[in-house]
This record gives structure tokens, sequence and C-alpha cells, in this order.
């Protein structure tokens, strides 16, 4: 559930339920040696605000945020 603003409401800590978890947002940078789930070992050739271009060797990918099955290594 959001606010109107697209916010969380506030966790109450009379609550019997658990705050939702804070997702973590990994952060790619050129160069970086990465895996994913599908493609194996690469690199990541290129990073822009909404995705990351990786060099697996016989393919390159982009792979958008929140990049799903890609992993530092």
């Amino acid at each position: 559930m959001t606010t109107p603003s697209g916010r969380r409401p506030k966790h109450l800590a009379s609550s019997p339920f658990k705050p939702a978890v804070e997702p973590v947002v990994e952060v790619f940078e050129v160069g970086d040696r990465v895996t994913h789930d599908i493609y194996g070992l690469g690199q990541v050739t290129h990073v822009d605000s909404a995705a990351v271009t990786a060099d697996f060797g016989s393919k390159t990918v982009r792979i958008a945020h929140p990049y799903p099955k890609l992993h530092h290594l």
C-alpha cells in the first residue's frame, strides 16, 4: 500500500506486522565483472539511469533496472 505521493506509510511499533523490507539497489560501474543466471560471466560496458549493458563474450545484453539475475563478482 502506498500513499497518493507514492511513499509507504510509516510503520507503527505497535503493529503486529513486520515492516516492509527495503530493496537493495545494486550499483554497477563500467568495467565491473558480473554474472548472470542465463548468460554467465561478463563485464559491464555501459551504464545509464535505466539499464546496464554487459558483454558476455558471445552476446552483448542490455539489462533494465532492477537488474534481475545480474550479480557482482
